[in-house]
């Protein structure tokens, strides 16, 4: 007989009909007239309940089922007497194809995320965890489907790369050299002259670059894939290895780009309380009880346009007013976390997209506003809508963040610098190299046009959409600083 998932018996009025079932014993409450059987195979947050005669049962067989022991149940789809379900089996036949010992670390009783993630191997058996695999896997459904249906084009960028997008350095190298024997030049640096693409190579910290390049050829693209950043940051938001969606566009303009930013990610939490109920239900009753409201909160409000300079005078009001920030928020200073939320959550309850960062604390490849820019729509074509006369001390560039409640800055995006000399001038002053970059220069200097994209780091917006703390807890196998398990 054919294999029946547990998510379509439960969805079954064929009452009377043999099915098979196989699964992962969630629990076994026996007793001496009837046992039942909790049965998950993951294709729903929901168990399909085995009903077992035990007269009609070898009692050694059942004393096998135990929590974690995988069967496979034959028997007949009944009207279930319970509560919380409609259907359930009425065993006729059981067969134990993995057994499961007592020392199993996924037992039915509270434990820590902390602890469960010394056995990511086994977590993803959880509820919690089955619940947010699944919604995961409907969130990049999403992307796919939101860029596909408006004129997107999906662009694979390589993992392995001679350049530093961000230019902060902290890239994991590739080599193929001995380590234990490195040839180095008169000034004692490394000769990679032999190694396997004959000069230093590291893990990509981002695809824009390469993005840019597809941008200006195919008009409108998007990166999905792994990214990898050597940060020794143990902390709740931080992973080495993540997932990144990278759009880029040409002809794209500032106030263009916040519109795609939050008309896409409206799309994404749209998609999870439309597709995922089950799992949010769930998640909504077990680790957050405010999630659902939030997400809905989300799609029906507008996000306020908010430029750095505003928002640092409304943080800095906030402390004379009593407000209490770990982090000093002066104009210039690279906003934390901490002074995201209070904007998002308890100035303006609501996700606020901040715009025109100081140019000195963001990317090379920003693009400056005018040196006469207030900030202000009266004044400058890239200032934001509703507040006037907001001077900014310093130079600023196009920047578009997206604050979200919980998680702080949840997208990072600009308009890209497109004039050759301007971006030139911006990296001769911070003192970068050009001879890795030529390639993307050339794009400066070849039909240059003006685009602009952004990056949305994947698991932060699991993170949202599922209401868990800890991005550790978002990816089946978190890489941390001194964990590379599993």
């Amino acid at each position: 007989m054919k294999r029946t998932k547990v998510i379509d018996i439960l969805k079954s009025t064929s009452y009377g009909q043999p099915v098979l079932v196989k699964g992962w014993v969630r629990s076994h409450r026996g007793s001496k007239n009837v046992d039942f059987v909790a049965l998950n195979d993951g294709s729903t947050i929901k168990n399909v309940q085995v009903v077992v005669d035990p007269a009609k049962f070898d009692g050694e067989l059942l004393k096998q089922i135990t929590t974690g022991a995988c069967i496979c149940a034959e028997g007949l789809l009944v009207e279930s007497q319970g509560a919380g379900q409609s259907s359930e089996v009425q065993a006729t036949n059981i067969e134990i194809l993995g057994l499961c010992d007592n020392t199993y670390p996924m037992q039915k009783k509270g434990q820590s995320f902390e602890k469960m993630r010394e056995n990511a191997h086994l977590r993803l058996r959880t509820n919690t965890f089955g619940a947010v695999m699944r919604i995961r896997h409907n969130m990049a459904m999403a992307i796919h489907t939101y860029f596909h249906e408006h004129g997107f084009f999906y662009f694979h960028t390589p993992l392995i790369t001679a350049s530093d997008c961000e230019g902060a350095g902290n890239m994991f190298q590739v080599t193929t050299k001995n380590l234990y024997d490195l040839k180095k030049d008169e000034e004692g640096r490394i000769i990679y002259d032999d190694d396997f693409f004959g000069q230093q190579t590291s893990l990509t910290v981002s695809g824009q670059l390469e993005g840019e390049l597809g941008a200006t050829a195919l008009g409108a693209i998007y990166t999905f894939g792994p990214t990898f950043r050597a940060e020794n940051s143990n902390t709740p938001r931080h992973l080495a290895e993540f997932w990144m969606i990278e759009p880029e566009v040409a002809f794209l303009d500032q106030e263009e780009l916040m519109d795609l930013e939050e008309d896409f990610i409206k799309y994404c939490v749209r998609w999870a309380l439309d597709n995922c109920k089950d799992d949010l239900d769930f998640l909504n009753k077990m680790v957050d009880k405010t999630l659902i409201e939030r997400l809905q909160s989300v799609i029906g409000t507008e996000f306020v346009r908010l430029p750095y300079t505003k928002g640092i005078e409304i943080l800095q009001e906030a402390i004379k007013n009593g407000h209490k920030f770990e982090f000093p928020c002066n104009w210039g200073d690279d906003l934390a976390s901490e002074h995201e939320r209070y904007l998002v959550e308890e100035h303006f309850k609501k996700p606020v997209i901040m715009t025109d960062y100081p140019s000195a604390i963001k990317a090379f490849y920003m693009k400056q506003n005018a040196p006469a820019s207030t900030n202000a729509p009266g004044d400058s074509p890239t200032g934001s809508i509703g507040y006037q006369g907001c001077q900014a001390p310093g130079p600023t560039m196009q920047g578009t963040d997206v604050l979200f409640p919980q998680i702080g800055e949840i997208i990072g995006g600009s308009v890209r610098e497109e004039n050759y000399d301007k971006l030139m001038e911006e990296i001769g002053k911070r003192g970068m190299e050009t001879d890795k970059l030529w390639w993307y220069l050339d794009t400066r200097r070849y039909g240059s046009c003006p685009h602009a994209g952004f990056g949305l780091g994947f698991e932060r917006l699991i993170l949202f959409v599922t209401g868990m703390q800890n991005i550790r807890d978002v990816i089946p196998f978190p890489r941390t600083p001194k964990n590379a398990d599993f």
